[in-house]
């Protein structure tokens, strides 16, 4: 009876923690993970931004000693769960427009699809998809949103690749980075995510910032 409880300890994973999942699944799992996030609607509310930190802070090995990942092999299904999941995404909207958001109920879900809509009529292709990237839920909606939209399939992909190997490299990078110089940095993790998921957003805010600037600058020539 002892053994089967520990088994279903050791099998039970939390899908919305990072260290939960990456000890269950590894680095194969940020690449599932990645994909689900970025190219499934069902997948909006995973970790993304935290699972890319956790899994470069676990590759210094000084942040638990149970769980130690390789920095090459992570990076690798990094770029490939977040490339392969926001094209897969963006197919299925081409294909089946609108109806498969018009399916769901969640409210977070419908709200990052309008935020996803204005991105793309305010700042273009290019940047909207970019900047996406570095939004919970907006990057899980604005792939399906640009190909129900139409958005030219080579402009898409050479945007969500730019943008893709950023996030996913860049924020892997930067907990290994930090993991490498501070000792006993997993004492300060739940601080430095929620820092990280802020910083996430700071590209969008100066766009907003800029493009606000931008139109009170017309008002007042006009």
């Amino acid at each position: 009876m002892t053994t089967a409880l520990h088994l279903s300890s050791q099998l039970a994973v939390n899908v919305l923690d990072a260290r939960s999942l990456l000890a269950a699944f590894g680095v194969l799992g940020v690449g599932v993970v990645l994909f689900a996030e970025t190219g499934l609607l069902v997948g909006f509310f995973l970790p993304g931004d935290s699972l890319l930190f956790t899994a470069g802070l676990l590759c210094t090995g000084s942040a638990d000693h149970g769980l130690k990942l390789s920095l090459g092999p992570l990076l690798v299904s990094a770029a490939v769960g977040a490339l392969a999941g926001s094209q897969c995404g963006y197919l299925l909207g081409r294909r089946a427009g609108g109806a498969l958001l018009a399916r769901s109920r969640s409210a977070r879900l419908h709200e990052g699809a309008r935020r996803a809509e204005e991105l793309l009529e305010r700042y273009g292709h290019a940047k909207a998809i970019v900047l996406a990237r570095f939004v919970p839920v907006v990057r899980t909606v604005l792939n399906p949103m640009a190909g129900a939209l139409r958005v030219p399939v080579r402009t898409f992909t050479v945007w969500q690749t730019a943008g893709g190997l950023l996030w996913a490299l860049g924020l892997t990078l930067a907990g290994y980075a930090l993991g490498s110089s501070v000792p006993n940095v997993d004492r300060y993790l739940l601080p430095m995510v929620a820092v990280i998921v802020a910083l996430s957003l700071i590209p969008l805010a100066a766009e907003l910032v800029r493009s606000r600037r931008a139109a009170k600058a017309e008002e007042v020539q006009g």
